[in-house]
């Protein structure tokens, strides 16, 4: 009911009468008060005036399901939303809905984690109402070996995204960290659930500074607020994202890997640069001349022999 509320305050964007609203939505206007007390409540501001009746000012800057439900006009992504204020981490807990069978498209959104995870055992530095913390749970009907792909779809999907809502160039390092200005803003971590031949579910875990001031940053690290200079919406930033993944994901089913290869390459931080990529105890050092369509990177060794690498931490050499 509270989201029948808002949706009717938002598309009047005047003093509506309680009456009105009482009518219009079938409760008593006792009923309709107690509601209106409870969106007061979670941060929403509206305006009671005798006679005049009910406005809604301002919006909290909360990610609510309903929030990012409206206006947001995908077919599949982010039709089934799992919110809390905090968890040890998203990915955890995509994990286990999956197992349970949810939807394709189902989404696990934190508003902090306390053990948010990132690749190779890292954390994610999560604060409260700073960034975009999520887990999407996908259902792709593609061989296990082309999963990685998946990864490049979500990084190029940010990318997407940001450009769009803020105008802001941002990069790529393979396989997985978006950069702005040489500076990781959003980390992302793909886990899947798989037989040899099949893949059950995977999920994306994303990880996006977006309001952080400095003091609230690991070193090397930016966020889009300290990028562009102002506060940035993160409903509409994450709704852009949730439209982005959801047409790339479309562009994989219909078109297969090629073109979200060529989307990631436009983005690449790595191409092009001479690299050290360090995994399973050794490194391999030469330039990133390009990625294969299953998301690996290959790398020219001063030898000349091109080296195909699926999995590791890239360094660029300067």
């Amino acid at each position: 009911m509270k989201e029948k509320i808002l949706d009717y305050l938002n598309k009047e964007h005047d003093y509506i009468s309680g009456d009105q609203i009482s009518k219009h939505l079938g409760i008593s206007r006792q009923g309709l008060w107690k509601h209106i007390q409870e969106l007061k409540d979670s941060g929403y501001e509206i305006v009671a005036v005798p006679h005049l009746g009910y406005r809604l000012e301002s919006v909290p800057d909360r990610l609510f399901p309903f929030e990012i439900s409206r206006q947001l006009n995908t077919k599949f992504i982010a039709k089934d939303i799992h919110y809390f204020e905090y968890l040890d981490s998203t990915m955890n807990m995509a994990m286990q809905l999956g197992m349970k069978s949810v939807p394709s498209g189902s989404l696990v959104l934190a508003e902090s984690q306390t053990k948010g995870r990132g690749r190779l055992g890292r954390n994610w530095f999560s604060p409260k109402y700073k960034g975009i913390y999520l887990s999407l749970i996908l259902r792709p009907a593609i061989a296990p070996a082309i999963s990685p792909v998946l990864t490049l779809l979500a990084a190029v999907s940010i990318c997407e995204a940001v450009k769009k809502m803020l105008n802001l160039d941002v990069q790529i390092k393979w396989p997985n960290d978006v950069f702005i200005n040489n500076k990781k803003f959003t980390g992302i971590l793909t886990e899947m659930n798989a037989e040899i031949d099949k893949i059950n579910f995977v999920v994306i875990g994303i990880g996006l500074n977006v309001n952080n001031d400095k003091k609230s940053l690991i070193a090397q690290s930016a966020s889009l607020k300290e990028s562009c200079g102002r506060m940035v919406n993160r409903i509409a930033l994450l709704q852009e994202l949730l439209r982005r993944i959801e047409n790339n994901y479309f562009l994989l089913e219909n078109k297969g890997a090629g073109p979200i290869i060529d989307k990631w390459r436009s983005f690449s931080l790595t191409l092009g640069k001479r690299v050290k990529v360090y995994c399973q105890n050794k490194h391999i050092e030469g330039c990133a001349v390009d990625i294969d369509n299953d998301g690996s990177l290959l790398i020219r060794k001063d030898s000349g022999l091109i080296q195909k690498v699926s999995s590791g931490d890239v360094m660029h050499c300067r």
